[in-house]
């Protein structure tokens, strides 16, 4: 069972990330604001790692039903081949949190894993922030967005190829961007395409003669 908070004085708002490691396509950042006390304890949320696709959709639902606040973003291929994917990520999640404040008022981010740039509000005011390694395996707000991100970045990478079924070669509708043999594979045999992040060294393949 994970944990309610990590401070149950404070509003937290958890933030994680999907597909940072992804060879294709963007990063997608969620931030969730979970209430005190579980609406329907039945449907236990846990790390988007540890249940099934089905499950993680139903959980979605659920989430954005119940949450006291959520936001999901999304930060390009090509924003992440020009500053970096650690600074787009940084920028996703800023980007969530400038999101979440519209909707209600927090007191600390937790951020899932060890690395987040600090956040001040428009008085230059700085909100406190703890890295957690880890995180979505322990506090509820976290295993919240990290399912938010996992879906809606899963989403996105299936609409993206039935519109471009000349991306089924690379066998996203499978691996959703990520470095698999089969898309290693094809990107040795076909090169990249839009949507592939250039600055990532596997996508710097040539295609084969």
């Amino acid at each position: 069972m994970l944990h309610q908070f990590y401070d149950e004085t404070k509003v937290e708002v958890g933030i994680d990330e999907a597909g940072r490691g992804c060879l294709f396509g963007p990063v997608c950042v969620a931030a969730v604001v979970w209430p005190a006390t579980d609406p329907e304890p039945a449907l236990e949320i846990k790390d988007s790692k540890k249940v099934s696709e089905k499950k993680r959709h139903l959980l979605k639902d659920y989430i954005m039903k119940h949450a006291i606040a959520y936001s999901v973003q999304f930060i390009s291929h090509t924003e992440i081949d020009s500053i970096n994917i650690l600074k787009a990520t940084m920028k996703g999640m800023h980007q969530c949190v400038d999101d979440i404040r519209k909707q209600v008022t927090i007191d600390t981010i937790l951020v899932d894993g060890d690395k987040f740039t600090a956040y001040t509000d428009e008085n230059l005011d700085y909100i406190n922030h703890e890295c957690i390694v880890g995180g979505d395996n322990l506090y509820k707000s976290i295993a919240a967005a990290s399912i938010l991100a996992k879906t809606h970045r899963d989403e996105y990478i299936l609409q993206v190829t039935q519109e471009n079924p000349e991306l089924l070669k690379y066998n996203l509708h499978k691996n959703k961007g990520y470095g698999t043999k089969a898309h290693m594979d094809a990107l040795r045999e076909y090169g990249p395409v839009e949507g592939h992040r250039l600055s990532f060294k596997p996508c710097q393949t040539k295609k084969s003669n």
